[in-house]
């Protein structure tokens, strides 16, 4: 984060020395936002909203009594909340039931009074929404100015007409997230950011820059420049568009300047061509964006300056070389995963989204698959500077439902603008490599659905023709083959061990349909072995994508008790499939992963002694959403001396395991193998380590030691120092050790929270997914001998002071810095 500010300092810098117009992108929490002097403004307008949860008869008019109502900040979900007179979101009766994680939705209000100055009269005003679950109303000084039923796409309204301007205006917004409607868990509410935008009547248009390359190499590259300027003048205008290409070292790399007469309510797109000389390509290992800068000017009048990050590199699909990034073959090493983050509910902070991408690409993931809704745009910000591919994907369902309430009510009226909202919002990102436009779409061998399959497919090449498209598709056949013919891509769901084991279906479609590009869009982590197998061994199979990469909130216990799902599942909230839990640390599948992905990989873990969680005899065969019942622990009382299974993932030629120092001799780790070598040792209290061997010589070790009780808890943030905008965020892992510093995985102590300064605790977690604690009360058990913190800091800068405590224990303490840049 600190970087990041630092660059975005550096880069208004820049701005400033080449005369762009002021864009704003803070807030302050007073009903009178800070504007430019000119040019565009662009203002964080989350701070300083009223909520009511519950339905508020005429809440949307402007003169309605809202003081008694909570006062809050964006982004927010409502569902992550305590339920009234509890302290726990979850409730065995809920709606939502296993779907949703047991949470409750139904519908909430919030209004907010601001106040556009009188000077602004003779500019244009709009309102962006980044995204609302689900279907709100807006109004504003009592006029409606639309609903929107998607909940996972940006829209916006132009309010200009409906201001009164120097004086305050009521912005009223009711959600509702009604019924059954997702087959996950959603959130509700404003999740994600809110825009105030202030323009001059000549103007970008929304999303109205679109940035593509060509003919790149070494020596140079083509950069082709659309921009579309709006004239909402009262008489034409001839307006001039300067575009500077900017090198991530802020150094300008070219420039071209167009001009053009616009009629008054008109508009015009200006097609630019510019090139670039010796450019540095966007990749996994080295994301270099740059920037294009588009500035509009009537006479010399500055009205206008837009920046866009965009990368320069070349995609190939092929069935027979595979996908290449800038000519290199590369195998996609991806991940499936839904929006919600863990304690925070769905709630959209830019932090929050950013270390999402940080731990998946430390993990050894270079692609993500968002499952089954657009991400939030800081998301993709973060996947663009840290090297992270991504498939972007628009729904779950088309005109048949999967719930009776979900989007299929929508979808003939709304598809069209939103698949625009997506592609017009999102076309810039280099690293956006497929647009996804449907995930297991009912009917998918039904002559209908392939007819929706390719209108949906061709709007979206109509729109953006430089990516191709793909779909999710399950129960694998040839009947499916006309709705594949629809596609660019082929995105095949559990095709490894998806009821196809005694047949390679990747191989039986390669000689149906040799030209078929195929990518495997959903894998069970069960199968995560002969997933990576298939993709290692067939050039037509470019990738999988495991389910899930991150854990999440719902489907509950499809990674323990599996399918079919029952209402007695309650506790269980969380899926428990991730190779990621929801506090960020990695499970043993993950680290498994480590071994297929990764060189001279290695790590412990054992097969507990009793089951971790009750069993479920229903179970389906074909349930494979879990990984084995490992745990990486070696406190086991009261089984001295009775075997206990020890495994090792490897990707070491050999494993040698020792306990207490004695060897219990060498094994292989190889494909034959699985890449697991296993053991059953005696148990004794001390050190179980392994030591993995290339060529006979150690490369590398791992260890679980046996803890005694704990004295101590250790705070680890994973930033010291955060800035104080009023978003940022501080994770804080708690560890309870012993008087060797061992954590012990078997503590489960109750710890209490006091928190001093600008900052607040947002969130609270341990993974574990049956505990129906609160994610908010400041207090929370540690589970396996830890717990996650969340901080955010406030508006304004200083010293955030954390103490935590727990009886029996020594206090600690910890100091958060957060600071103005």
């Amino acid at each position: 984060m600190k970087n990041r500010i630092f660059a975005a300092i550096f880069f208004a810098i820049i701005c400033c020395m080449v005369n762009h117009s002021c864009i704003l992108k803070t807030e302050k929490k007073i009903n009178e936002p800070v504007f430019c002097k000119e040019g565009r403004s662009e203002i964080l307008f989350d701070a300083g909203w009223r909520f009511y949860r519950g339905d508020a008869a005429g809440a949307e008019m402007e003169k309605f009594d809202d003081a008694a109502w909570r006062m809050l900040d964006l982004p927010h979900d409502w569902s992550i909340e305590d339920l009234p007179g509890t302290i726990s979101p979850f409730n065995p009766d809920a709606i939502s039931q296993v779907n949703g994680g047991f949470t409750t939705g139904g519908t909430g209000w919030y209004r907010k009074s601001f106040v556009i100055p009188d000077k602004e009269k003779a500019k244009r005003l709009v309102i962006q929404f980044d995204g609302i679950y689900m279907n709100p109303e807006i109004w504003i000084n009592g006029v409606s100015l639309g609903s929107h039923p998607y909940g996972y796409t940006s829209f916006w309204f132009d309010i200009t007409e409906n201001v009164k301007f120097g004086k305050p205006n009521i912005l009223s917004i009711k959600v509702r997230n009604e019924g059954v409607n997702s087959r996950w868990y959603s959130g509700s509410g404003i999740y994600r950011h809110v825009w105030l935008k202030v323009l001059e009547p000549v103007h970008v248009a929304q999303w109205g820059t679109t940035i593509t390359t060509s003919e790149v190499n070494e020596s140079s590259t083509g950069v082709s420049i659309k921009t579309l300027v709006n004239n909402q003048s009262v008489i034409a205008l001839k307006v001039k568009v300067i575009t500077r290409i900017i090198n991530s070292k802020g150094e300008e790399q070219n420039k071209t300047e167009s001009e053009q007469l616009i009629d008054k309510a008109g508009k015009f797109e200006f097609g630019q061509d510019i090139m670039i000389k010796n450019p540095d390509l966007w990749s996994i290992e080295s994301p270099v964006l740059y920037t294009a800068i588009n500035e509009v000017y009537t006479g010399d009048r500055l009205v206008d300056s837009v920046s866009t990050k965009f990368g320069v590199r070349t995609i190939q699909f092929d069935a027979v070389k595979g996908f290449l990034l800038n000519g290199k073959m590369l195998k996609l090493k991806g991940g499936c995963f839904h929006h919600d983050q863990g304690p925070l509910g769905s709630k959209s902070y830019d932090r929050a989204e950013e270390r999402r991408v940080e731990l998946l690409k430390a993990s050894g993931f270079n692609a993500i698959r968002c499952s089954h809704n657009p991400p939030a745009q800081a998301f993709l910000d973060a996947c663009d500077r840290l090297g992270m591919m991504v498939i972007d994907e628009a729904f779950d369902m088309w005109q048949d439902p999967k719930n009776p309430n979900d989007y299929s009510l929508y979808f003939e009226k709304e598809w069209q603008k939103d698949v625009e909202s997506i592609i017009l919002r999102d076309r810039n990102h280099p690293s956006i490599i497929l647009w996804s436009i449907g995930n297991e779409i009912p009917g998918m061998n039904k002559p209908e659905v392939v007819k929706t399959s390719r209108m949906l497919a061709d709007f979206v090449r109509k729109i953006d023709p430089s990516r191709p498209v793909i779909a999710a598709v399950n129960n694998l056949n040839p009947e499916k083959d006309p709705f594949f013919g629809t596609m660019d891509v082929a995105g095949y769901n559990y095709g490894s061990g998806g009821g196809h084991e005694q047949h390679n279906i990747f191989n039986l479609d390669h000689q149906r349909v040799p030209s078929r590009i195929m990518i495997q869009t959903e894998s069970y982590p069960l199968e995560a072995f002969k997933s990576w197998m298939d993709v290692i061994d067939h050039p037509w199979l470019l990738g999988d994508f495991v389910w899930t990469a991150f854990d999440y909130i719902g489907e509950a216990s499809i990674g323990w008790r599996g399918y079919p799902q029952e209402k007695n599942f309650f506790p269980w909230n969380l899926a428990w499939c991730g190779d990621i839990d929801i506090c960020g640390w990695k499970r043993p599948q993950s680290y498994y992963r480590d071994a297929l992905w990764k060189d001279n990989q290695l790590s412990v873990f054992i097969n507990p002694p009793r089951p971790s969680f009750e069993p479920n005899p229903k179970r389906e065969s074909w349930s494979k959403w879990h990984w084995l019942d490992h745990v990486a622990d070696w406190n086991w009382e009261g089984y001295e001396d009775k075997p206990i299974a020890v495994n090792v993932y490897s990707s070491c030629e050999e494993v040698e395991l020792f306990l207490n120092e004695k060897s219990f001799g060498r094994k292989p780790t190889n494909r034959s193998t699985n890449f697991i070598a296993a053991w059953n040792v005696p148990y004794h209290a001390g050190i179980l380590k392994a030591v993995g061997y290339q060529k006979k010589i150690g490369v590398n070790s791992s260890e679980l030691t046996t803890a005694t009780e704990p004295v101590s808890i250790k705070l680890f943030p994973d930033r010291s120092q955060i800035a104080a905008d009023g978003q940022d965020l501080s994770y804080i892992t708690i560890e309870l050790v012993d008087s060797s510093g061992i954590r012990n995985p078997k503590a489960e102590n109750l710890l209490k929270y006091e928190i001093d300064g600008p900052g607040t605790i947002v969130g609270l977690a341990n993974a574990n997914p049956v505990s129906t604690e609160s994610y908010q009360q400041p207090q929370r058990k540690v589970w396996q001998g830890r717990s996650l913190v969340i901080i955010k800091a406030e508006d304004h800068p200083g010293e955030i002071h954390l103490k935590v405590t727990s009886p029996g224990l020594n206090t600690s303490e910890i100091t958060i810095n957060s600071m103005a840049f």
